[in-house]
């Protein structure tokens, strides 16, 4: 049978999802506890695979297993051996032409930025931060240049493995709240690394150091050496994979920027 499940984790002191030799993963941490239950070795799939010091508040992944358990056996059961920075919300039985990654249909990404002369403390690891004041409203109209389908070769690492650099990006908000910047990107796929290489590339802009045009111009030139660095992992979440209705997962709730924030 497959089974499905939707997690939630706190990226900080992980190598990232994928499992590695000598690292802390994600993926390896939830193996582990999953073969436990099964009491025979789980490898899953995931629905991204998010970097080191990258959070999920609504990660999707999928599994093979002979054995037969309880969907609550997969949640509380696998939760009693996970550590506590890592937390299986749910569990289903999918059908086995279900791939957490292939079958989605879009993803969505927050990116918590704090704006202050003062580094974090209290969300430190869980926010990006930057000294510079950044203009609102600038950062948005160079956000409308980036929205629709377009090569996003500008803002892709050069370790990118997809096929093609062509995407649709069909949600990029930016809100303020205190010194507080969220930022919410939603599209069919990402690039590797593309969200912080364009968040990188805004915050440039709004500090003033190319106009909103500049983004433009970017996405024309087609060539990453022209766009910002790319930005700190410490603030990204994945926050939500959209499935057909047909697959029966959970409903994947509007999440609260700042709820999530403070929610870990």
């Amino acid at each position: 049978m497959r089974i499905a499940l939707v997690l939630e984790y706190n990226g900080q002191g992980y190598c990232g999802w994928q499992k590695q030799l000598q690292h802390a993963s994600i993926q390896t941490q939830l193996e582990s506890a999953l073969s436990r239950i099964a009491c025979s070795p789980v490898h899953v799939v995931a629905a991204g695979r998010t970097d080191a010091g990258v959070h999920a508040l609504y990660q999707v992944v999928h599994f093979d297993t002979h054995v037969q358990r309880p969907l609550s056996a997969w949640v509380r059961g696998t939760n009693a051996w996970l550590p506590g920075d890592i937390s299986v919300l749910s569990a289903s039985r999918v059908n086995l032409d279900f791939h957490a990654r292939f079958s989605a249909i879009e993803r969505t990404y927050l990116y918590h930025l704090l704006s202050r002369p003062a580094r974090p403390g209290a969300c430190q690891g869980k926010v990006g931060w930057i000294h510079d004041r950044l203009d609102l409203e600038k950062m948005r109209a160079a956000a409308k240049m980036l929205m629709g389908t377009h090569d996003f070769s500008a803002f892709r690492s050069s370790e990118c493995q997809a096929k093609s650099p062509v995407r649709q990006l069909t949600k990029l908000e930016i809100n303020c709240q205190g010194h507080f910047f969220i930022f919410e990107f939603r599209a069919n796929a990402f690039l590797h690394h593309m969200v912080r290489n364009i968040l990188g590339s805004l915050v440039y802009v709004g500090k003033g150091k190319y106009p909103p045009e500049w983004i433009q111009m970017l996405l024309k030139q087609r060539d990453r050496k022209f766009a910002a660095p790319t930005f700190s992992p410490d603030g990204l979440y994945l926050a939500g994979v959209r499935y057909d209705s047909k697959w029966n997962l959970p409903f994947c709730e509007t999440v609260d920027p700042l709820a999530a924030l403070h929610g870990f």
